[in-house]
Order: structure tokens, then sequence, then C-alpha cells
């Protein structure tokens, strides 16, 4: 079993649940999925890169990630509808705590001048959505093997019924927020 997962069992319900007052432990909120994007806009004038950026979100997910496609055409960025525009993975269960697990005690470490992540980034409905400027804080990606330097969208979908729930849960599993204020939006 994922360490993160045995943790959210055995220390963050509970926590949770005494502080939101939960009647059941059903009603605590969890982490049901990671989905983790990344646009390669370069890919208008080089198909390579998406394939590039799609084994690169899989060797660091450990899961087969799929290219996206354009939806509609936008003549300034010379872009067609149909044509991969970058490359997207979403993770469940034990391969999503692992993953999580990885992002907070190695890849997060790594990042250049690393004050804390931004509280900021909450939708209203529990989600949460990071984003990471530099693949290469992941150790699995090789310096050398990298054609260029992007960033992703990492977003933590959560069965949190407000944005307070959710910044108690993230933080509950070691998310180190920038700034450890109150939630008041939720």
């Amino acid at each position: 079993m994922a360490r993160l997962k045995e943790k959210y069992q055995k220390e963050v319900v509970p926590a949770l649940q005494e502080k939101f007052q939960f009647k059941s432990i059903m009603q605590v909120p969890r982490i049901t999925k990671i989905c983790i994007n990344r646009g390669i806009g370069a890919a208008v004038a080089d198909k390579k890169l998406v394939d590039n950026g799609v084994d690169e979100l899989t060797i660091i997910t450990g899961q087969k990630a799929v290219p996206t496609i354009a939806k509609r055409s936008v003549s300034n960025f010379k872009l067609r509808e149909g044509m991969p525009i970058g490359a997207r993975v979403t993770l469940r269960g034990e391969q999503m705590y692992e993953f999580l697990d990885r992002l907070l005690t190695v890849a997060l470490p790594r990042v250049r001048d690393f004050k804390g992540i931004n509280d900021k980034g909450f939708d209203g409905r529990g989600n949460y959505t990071l984003g990471v400027k530099e693949q290469i804080i992941f150790p699995e990606i090789s310096i050398d093997k990298i054609k260029s330097i992007s960033g992703m969208d990492i977003t933590f979908v959560t069965t949190a019924e407000n944005d307070e729930q959710s910044y108690e849960l993230l933080k509950a599993f070691g998310m180190p927020f920038a700034n450890a204020k109150k939630q008041n939006n939720g």
C-alpha cells in the first residue's frame, strides 16, 4: 500500500473528521484523481514535440500519457482543428498516491527559490490546480535528453464540498502552501 494512502487512512481522516465534525468517515474529503496537462505551443511547427511531451509525461507519471487534440481552428496561432497540441494523463488509485508522494518529497523541493506553493489555485468546488514551470524538477527526466523546458498543470480533484475542506485535506497530506492562511470563501 502506498505510504500516503496509509497516512490518509490513519492520520488525515481522523483529523479532518474532528475538525469539520463529520458524522461518517465517508463524508471526509479525499483525492479522487490527479490530472496532469501539458500544453505544447510550439507543436504547431514541429509535430515531434508532442511525441516528446507524451513520452516525458509517461516517464514522470508511470502511466501512458495521451496527446491532446485542438478542438477548433485558431488562425492567429496557425492552429487547425484536429492537430495535436499537448499531452495529458489522469492518475487514480495507487499510481495517484505514488505520484503525489514523489511530487511532495522529491520534485517540489528541487524547485529553484522555492517558497511554497500558491494557495490561490482553488476553483470554488474543492479542486486545486498547481502550475509547474519546468519538467526537470522530476528526477526521472534526464536533463541531457530534453529538447526544451516546458511546464505543466497538475490538478487535484477532490470530493471536498468547498475550498476550505480541500485546503485542509491537501495541507494534511503535506502540501507546502506558501502562506498558511485561513480560506474564507467556502
